[in-house]
């Protein structure tokens, strides 16, 4: 599958049947388009197998009650269309974005209670989110925003209005030929990439920022675990971005992202060691088990 994606052979799902892809439309008086009203999910099937997908079903209801917006459909019920999509895509080996929005209706101002809150599941092949820098580490830029306080907007959903500022970070760090950008939060500490949370290594240990004020992300506390079983201590805490001097290795975790080494941020370099190449081989071997 190539070319502009609304321009592909294929069905998506949308609100309960299956459409032609191309006619998977919405009116352009949406909510969704005006006001951010939308929050979605990025899944990976590998072997016909959706990777933690009841977990992101269940992540999918939180971020649309976060946003006021009731989801018409239950976990079970989302599962369901997921498999079903999956199946109808012929896919084995896939992503998978669900997306809930509230579309139009009654209201076209800030509220948005009149209108409908709509579903819908597409699945497309995707291979690896940062192409070659998933074997070679990826080069990120520091990103000119902040991630914000959690007094100001709900940092923990999984909402559409959040990645405003990682696509403006991600275009200028691909315009300096970097895969990605750093995020500080507003208090000045490591955060997180565009899309994808950060781990170091520094003398044995791992340490990854505190998911205080971003997105926990489902691989993310995968590779947590990952890590402890392999009786690796990790450390969630609060990190300065003048201690990236001192760490050894690092790398990014996300559905899309996999497990990438990082070579390079900023003016700070590390290498893809051994940590970092065994829970890449160690994740690649758990979503295909």
């Amino acid at each position: 599958m190539s070319g502009s994606y609304d321009d592909r052979d294929g069905t998506i799902w949308m609100d309960g049947e299956f459409v032609n892809w191309r006619d998977a439309n919405v009116h352009i008086l949406s909510h969704a388009m005006h006001y951010a009203s939308s929050v979605f999910e990025g899944e990976r099937a590998y072997n016909g197998k959706i990777f933690k997908s009841r977990e992101h079903s269940e992540r999918l209801i939180a971020s649309a009650e976060a946003l006021d917006m009731p989801m018409p459909y239950s976990v079970d019920e989302i599962e369901a269309a997921k498999e079903a999509t999956l199946k109808e895509s012929g896919l084995t080996d896939a992503y998978v974005r669900a997306l809930v929005w509230r579309g139009s209706g009654e209201d076209m101002g800030v509220a948005s209670a009149k209108n409908p809150v709509r579903m819908a599941i597409a699945v497309w092949p995707w291979g690896a989110y940062y192409g070659d820098a998933k074997m070679q580490g990826a080069k990120l830029d520091i990103a000119e925003w902040k991630r914000p306080s959690p007094e100001t907007i709900p940092v923990h959903a999984k909402a559409a209005g959040l990645y405003m500022i990682c696509t403006i970070s991600k275009h200028k760090a691909e315009a300096k030929g970097c895969s990605d950008a750093l995020f500080m939060d507003w208090r000045g500490y490591v955060a997180e990439a565009t899309g994808a949370n950060v781990f170091f290594v520094k003398d044995g240990e791992v340490h990854t920022p505190l998911a205080d004020c971003f997105l926990n992300g489902i691989t993310r506390q995968t590779v947590i675990q990952m890590l402890k079983d392999k009786g690796i201590t990790v450390n969630e805490r609060r990190i300065k971005p003048e201690e990236m001097a001192d760490f050894e290795q690092c790398w990014l975790t996300g559905t899309a992202a996999e497990v990438t080494p990082v070579g390079q941020i900023g003016e700070y370099t590390f290498e893809v060691g051994d940590i970092t190449r065994e829970i890449a081989e160690d994740y690649e071997k758990l979503v295909r088990s």
